[in-house]
């Protein structure tokens, strides 16, 4: 483990528990690549592990091109899930527990059987998904003003907050994933739409990308766990006193609060 590594590290770590941000990674040091970057959240994780908190699935971001342009990359990233980030579906969050929360539409992929990369096609993420479920993310930046280029959001667990599960389970059968269409309101107006072909045309496609790139670090998408595969739409601002609700064609809606 480089000092490099271990240095951006604790920045972040502490940008997360003090809620101040921190300049981008990207300006301290130019030359810092994708692959550092990783390594940066991956020791970041180790660490909450070591102190009890568990891993419960992936969340694949940049997916859509409206996100990509709003950040400027053109590529997708990923993070890992903690238990400590699920939100009930309905339920509140305090701003004060984040820095600068945005929220997104995505769907999520609960796995019955193990995916592990290379090679993994999309028909491999379909034959190895028990269910779907609408879901909420709510991505947050221990980067100030959200300035952020590739490698500042991997090294920030790819802008990962909390996240809401919604709806009933739904089978893949039973649906067109690409074809699946979201509304996103925002205390009860409606402020974007997406569908499910905004996330690599085909949402099945970024969980599939996502075992291939995790292959590159010996990891492998287990079982049981969730997989938020992408926004289908932009980021939202989240404020206090604001509710937020998305409904999905076929798979139900999920809701979340701000205070």
């Amino acid at each position: 483990m480089t000092s490099k590594i271990e240095k951006f590290a604790a920045q972040l770590a502490q940008a997360e528990e003090t809620k101040v941000g921190i300049d981008p990674i990207t300006t301290v040091d130019p030359e810092i690549t994708v692959d550092e970057a990783y390594y940066i959240q991956l020791e970041n994780i180790k660490k909450k592990l070591a102190e009890g908190q568990i891993i419960v699935g992936k969340k694949i971001g940049l997916t859509s091109l409206a996100v990509q342009k709003m950040l400027g990359v053109d590529e997708p990233d990923y993070g890992h899930l903690l238990d400590s980030m699920v939100v009930e579906n309905g339920g509140t969050v305090d701003t004060k527990d984040m820095l600068q929360p945005k929220i997104e539409g995505e769907i999520a992929f609960v796995l019955k059987k193990d995916l592990k990369g290379p090679n993994v096609t999309a028909v491999d993420v379909i034959q190895a998904t028990d269910y779907v479920l609408p879901a909420l993310e709510i991505v947050d930046s221990r980067v100030q003003d959200w300035k952020i280029k590739l490698q500042d959001t991997v090294a920030d667990n790819a802008s990962s907050g909390l996240y809401v599960l919604g709806g009933t389970p739904t089978k893949l059968e039973d649906i067109d994933l690409e074809l699946l269409g979201m509304v996103l309101y925002q205390n009860g107006e409606m402020v974007n739409t997406g569908v499910g072909a905004a996330a690599l045309g085909n949402p099945a496609t970024c969980v599939a990308w996502l075992a291939n790139r995790l292959a590159d670090y010996d990891i492998t998408l287990k079982a049981g766990e969730v997989i938020l595969s992408g926004a289908l739409s932009g980021m939202v601002v989240a404020n206090a006193g604001d509710s937020f609700t998305a409904r999905f064609a076929h798979l139900g809606q999920v809701s979340v609060n701000f205070k």
